[in-house]
C-alpha cells in the first residue's frame, strides 16, 4: 500500500478548502467548525486520499463523531491507512 504522510495528507485538506475560498490554519488544534471543514469536506478529502493510495478507506460513523480539530482529520486519516 501507498500510504500518504501527514503532511500530505494535510496538503490535500488544504487543497479542499482552497477550493472553497477557505485556508487551513497552520495549527492542528484549529476547530474544524471555525474552519469551515464540514463532513462532506472529510469525504472529499478520504476520496483525495484514496485516489493517491489506491485503497479504498473503511471507517464508520462513531470514529467521526471524535473528530473536532484539524489534527483529529489528520490522525484520524493516518490511522485509516494503517488498517
Amino acid at each position: 500500500m501507498n500510504e500518504l504522510s501527514r503532511v500530505q495528507i494535510r496538503d490535500l485538506m488544504a487543497q479542499v478548502l482552497k477550493n472553497q475560498g477557505k485556508v487551513l490554519p497552520a495549527d492542528d488544534a484549529a476547530d474544524l467548525r471555525e474552519v469551515g471543514f464540514r463532513s462532506l469536506d472529510f469525504s472529499e478529502l478520504a476520496l483525495r486520499v484514496e485516489d493517491e493510495t489506491g485503497e479504498e478507506l473503511n471507517f464508520d460513523a462513531p470514529g467521526l463523531r471524535r473528530i473536532a480539530t484539524v489534527g483529529d482529520v489528520l490522525d484520524f486519516l493516518v490511522e485509516l491507512q494503517r488498517q
